[in-house]
């Protein structure tokens, strides 16, 4: 009998890759004020001709424009002139931007089926290493914003990211904090197990996390957390078919949004969708899209949301199950 795995068909638009943080294992980011924001005119040409490929998720995703720059507003204004042109030509779009002020969230629900942010990790040792230089990874100013998405019922995906410095302690406690504010709100559907993976443009010389260690990490999440919250890793920074079928025995379901290009881990193209299917049906495992928002979500949405939303809905026999090349 085949069980089934999820995955988002997705594309990624970026506003702008400045950010005010320098992480060290950062391989995205931009100096602030060196880079050209991406125009609605640009984007409006990139997703016209996605119409009609099956992409239902657009994935906003930006550097950080710091919280006192006069420029802060112009960028939610992209932001948010981004996600209306995305729903005006049928896509379901997901913003994930960095630590949003309340005023910011709020006005961005309007525009999104669902938004993220990542945790990463609670420790607060990470400011003094990895984080020196990012003062919008403070584990506080991250957690305030999971508690806000709750209150202003937003459907959020979080996650921790491996392999950064902190010890199995910090990863037990920043499920923990994931799970109390789930407990709180019930509004988190995904949390990522991310590995850090080296690539061609961070700073922090040290190893990318051992892989084979996340077989054991993705089992102590899902022992953490709720059972209705849903755990995703990357199918590009798991590359061995064996090692990414083994995750999913340790209870990952779904490989979040499969998109042409991995704006975050560059260096790591996501696999073919068939390939993958080829991969997972040989030990009993079935791939199959899903909407960025799930379905006990979606009356959180204002009824513009909601009816696009019921369109995709209508319309998911459209997006087949992937098939194997057999």
């Amino acid at each position: 009998m085949y069980r089934n795995v999820k995955y988002s068909p997705a594309y990624t638009l970026v506003p702008t890759y400045e950010c005010f943080n320098r992480c060290e294992y950062c391989n995205f980011r931009v100096d602030p004020s060196q880079d050209a924001w991406l125009t609605l005119e640009q984007a409006e040409a990139r997703l016209q001709a996605l119409r009609g490929q099956g992409i239902c998720e657009i994935l906003i995703l930006s550097g950080e424009v710091h919280p006192e720059s006069k420029r802060r507003d112009a960028w939610l204004e992209r932001i948010e002139g981004l996600c209306e042109l995305a729903i005006a030509l049928g896509f379901l779009p997901h913003t994930n931007v960095g630590p949003l002020k309340y005023e910011e969230m709020l006005r961005l629900k309007a525009v999104n089926v669902s938004m993220g942010l990542m945790v990463e990790q609670v420790s607060p040792e990470l400011m003094q290493t990895v984080h020196r230089h990012a003062p919008s990874k403070r584990p506080e100013l991250r957690l305030q914003q999971l508690e806000w998405a709750g209150e202003l019922q937003i459907p959020f995906t979080t996650g921790l990211l491996l392999g950064i410095g902190e010890t199995e302690g910090d990863r037990r406690d920043t499920l923990e904090a994931i799970a109390q504010i789930h407990q709180r709100w019930g509004h988190i559907q995904e949390v990522i197990i991310q590995p850090y993976s080296l690539g061609n443009s961070q700073i922090l010389n040290a190893p990318g996390f051992p892989l084979e260690q996340l077989p054991s990490a993705i089992a102590i999440a899902r022992r953490a957390l709720p059972d209705d919250i849903t755990l995703q890793i990357p199918p590009n920074l798991v590359r061995y078919p064996d090692l990414l079928v083994a995750c999913l025995e340790a209870g990952a379901r779904d490989l979040g949004g499969i998109c042409p290009r991995d704006e975050v881990n560059p260096d790591y193209p996501h696999p073919h969708l068939q390939a993958l299917q080829e991969v997972l049906s040989t030990c009993g495992w079935y791939l199959y899209p899903r909407l960025p928002v799930y379905p006990q979500y979606e009356g959180w949405l204002n009824p513009a949301l909601q009816s696009r939303v019921q369109q995709w809905r209508n319309a998911l026999s459209l997006l087949s199950p992937v098939q194997p090349n057999l």
